[in-house]
């Protein structure tokens, strides 16, 4: 029997991420997932390949940003993709804030994420008052 991921499971992945829990982000994360950022050196941003270093990735975003979040998801899922829509929100150390909307655009095997491609909107860092 073929496992199959929902839009309900992209909800629960999303309201962990907003939680800051990677043991619950990483549920539906195949072992020989793959991620791309939204910037990094190449077109399509930087590669992470692994449950581990894109666990690594996702809790260095929220120890640079501990108020990170992302606002607003919504979710759907048609065959083997899945798409994500959200509002990304954070705060460095320093006091300057992101906020861009963005998507992330996945993959799906067997009931598991493969691919998740992140895009976000372009937009300068909000300056602290």
């Amino acid at each position: 029997m073929t496992k199959t991921l929902t839009a309900a499971d992209l909800r629960a992945t999303f309201d962990a991420f907003n939680r800051h829990d990677i043991d619950a982000v990483m549920t539906h994360f195949a072992d020989d997932c793959e991620f791309t950022t939204v910037a990094g050196p190449e077109e399509f941003g930087a590669r992470i390949v692994g449950r581990d270093a894109i666990a690594k990735a996702f809790v260095g975003v929220w120890t640079a940003m501990p108020d990170a979040e992302w606002a607003d998801h919504q979710h759907f899922v048609c065959g083997d993709r899945g798409v994500s829509e959200w509002t990304f929100r954070g705060t460095d150390a320093e006091g300057r804030r992101v906020e861009a909307k963005g998507v992330d655009l996945f993959t799906i095997r067997d009931g598991q994420l493969v691919m998740k491609q992140a895009f976000r909107k372009q937009r300068p860092v909000l300056e602290p008052k």
